[in-house]
């Protein structure tokens, strides 16, 4: 095997295949030769030997592309290991044709990027163009340097829990202490900081904030809080996957556009461990790379993608629309698109609130993940959302319980994730079943289950609690300016003309365009839209949609 050298980064091929082998790296060295290293090794122990000593010297590894086929360990078990050295680096499959179902299996195993069949010639059409995209990727993620970022907080902590997510839902990497642990210890002495005042995040340049805001983070770890501009052609407010749309449209075409974003974004998209019916990713997606993608299209076309600002009013002001933001700025534009989408309902029962985050979460809280490892888990839900997390968290879980109130999943669950349900042994569905009572100390320890159908009730000791019951949106901040149905979901089009009449206070001689809501210029996209589809799909579908009748507006 070529010994690793200090400067480029690797791409590392393994094939116990000699031809092939060879070939792969003929390849590999023709395109990519003169930015990047590029090594071979001829099994899985010999790759994971060279990527400990590249670990050990800091040398970064862009892509490793590994034959399904080897002795002794195969493609799959290796790149599993190689993902505890080398976690950003993209993970490719070679296979044959007829192990495209195991290659698609080890999706879920080894969060694979692309599995490739063999032969792959022409490479210019086969190879290079799969290759190009991850290796865009990977050095957009190795802009920010990996486990700089250091979180020092204590394990049951809300705000330590609020502060990981944030990290990590931003795609920023970062590396968790636990406070009374020797390490922690170490580096709250050297910050300076007491324990009580955890969570401390000292960042990449070795300052330590203590207890920081979302803003504060964001302003400190490289992420845009503040426009460039006064004025815009158009505002995209919420950062999911209609908001990424529109941002994404809007830009490529002309438009002078910032999408607005509270916290992250991805909405809650971009919190599923993986998407399998998303046009166009056959092998599916983690909602964060779905994200991550169209937030670098976005900004590729030149859009501005503002986090951590809360928009908390809409103004008309003559020609201009005018969004308020909680810290009392303001921003103006031709038209805005409202794509703020839904929060998950809170959960009643009595413990529920004291435990949020201690034991309890809303959402998949991908940080937590690691922490489910042998241990008994609930997820409560039962649509997508909780289907995905539980197929995610059974990786490691000795056991997910999938606690739903419906008879059967395929009231509100996708066909195709019932049928993986059914075949992973660890998960159990509960259904006729709800969560009536959480109890514990300083953390979630126990929850009281009802079965419905019985009214017996049920202790189950667990200390985490995943809860996807629903969603509601957040549209307040819209009262007296924008038509919402009784459940706050915002009108638009057909649905403002009440027989033939078109909404109060509308003055233009044409009717609302169809995304279009009772503001002229104002348009909605996503699941904040009444009767939207609730979909990925359908809400990019409709980010682009209102685009396209923002022009129509502007002309």
């Amino acid at each position: 095997m070529s010994s690793p050298s200090a400067g480029k980064p690797a791409i590392l091929s393994v094939d116990d295949d000699p031809g092939v082998s060879r070939a792969v790296v003929r390849d590999l060295r023709r395109r990519y030769g003169a930015e990047y290293r590029i090594l071979r090794a001829e099994s899985g122990p010999q790759a994971l030997e060279a990527l400990r000593e590249m670990k050990l010297r800091g040398q970064p590894v862009a892509v490793l592309i590994a034959d399904y086929r080897m002795p002794g360990m195969d493609g799959i078990e290796f790149l599993e290991q190689a993902m505890d050295l080398h976690p950003y680096a993209r993970r490719v499959l070679l296979t044959a044709y007829a192990d495209t179902s195991a290659a698609i299996d080890a999706i879920n195993v080894v969060d694979l990027d692309h599995y490739l069949l063999k032969p792959w010639d022409p490479p210019e059409e086969k190879l290079y163009p799969v290759l190009d995209g991850l290796l865009d990727a990977w050095r957009s993620s190795e802009q920010r340097p990996v486990h700089e970022t250091k979180v020092i907080g204590n394990r049951w902590s809300p705000r330590s829990s609020q502060v990981r997510e944030f990290l990590a839902r931003n795609q920023l990497p970062y590396r968790w202490y636990v406070a009374d642990e020797p390490e922690g210890t170490r580096l709250l002495e050297a910050a300076g900081a007491d324990p009580v005042n955890c969570p401390v995040v000292i960042t990449s340049g070795g300052q330590a904030l203590v207890q920081p805001t979302d803003g504060e983070l964001a302003e400190h770890v490289g992420l845009s809080t503040t426009p460039t501009g006064e004025f815009y052609d158009l505002i995209v407010v919420g950062g999911g996957p209609a908001g990424l749309g529109a941002a994404v449209y809007g830009a490529s075409e002309g438009l002078r556009t910032v999408l607005v974003e509270r916290t992250a974004t991805g909405g809650q998209a971009g919190q599923s461990s993986r998407i399998e019916n998303y046009l166009g990713f056959p092998d599916g997606v983690s909602g964060g790379q779905l994200a991550d993608r169209a937030r670098r299209q976005a900004a590729k076309f030149g859009a501005e993608v503002l986090t951590t600002r809360d928009v908390v009013g809409l103004e008309v002001n003559g020609s201009a629309r005018t969004v308020r933001f909680a810290d009392g700025g303001r921003l103006c534009a031709h038209t805005v698109i409202i794509a703020t989408g839904v929060d998950y309902r809170r959960h009643p029962a009595p413990g529920v609130d004291e435990f949020t985050g201690r034991g309890v979460y809303y959402g998949s809280a991908m940080t937590e993940a690691f922490e489910c490892a042998d241990r008994d888990v609930y997820i409560v839900g039962g649509a997508n959302s909780a289907g995905q997390a539980a197929v995610f968290l059974s990786r490691n879980a000795k056991t997910v319980h999938l606690v739903v109130r419906a008879d059967t999943l395929e009231k509100s669950m996708s066909h195709y994730l019932i049928q993986q349900i059914a075949q992973i042994p660890n998960i159990r569905v509960r259904a006729r079943t709800e969560v009536v009572a959480a109890h514990g100390d300083d953390h979630l320890t126990q929850i009281i289950l009802r079965d419905n159908e019985s009214g017996l009730e049920e202790k189950a000791d667990t200390e985490r609690l995943f809860l996807f019951i629903g969603a509601a949106p957040q549209t307040d901040w819209l009262d007296g300016v924008i038509e919402r149905d009784a459940a706050g979901y915002v009108l638009a089009g057909p649905d403002l003309m009440v027989e033939g009449e078109r909404p109060a206070g509308w003055e233009l001689p044409r009717p609302p365009h169809h995304l279009e809501t009772s503001v002229p210029g104002v348009f909605v996209a996503g699941d904040v839209h009444a009767d939207s589809a609730k979909r990925v799909a359908s809400a990019v579908g409709e980010g682009a949609m209102a685009v396209m009748l923002v022009h129509r507006y502007l002309a």
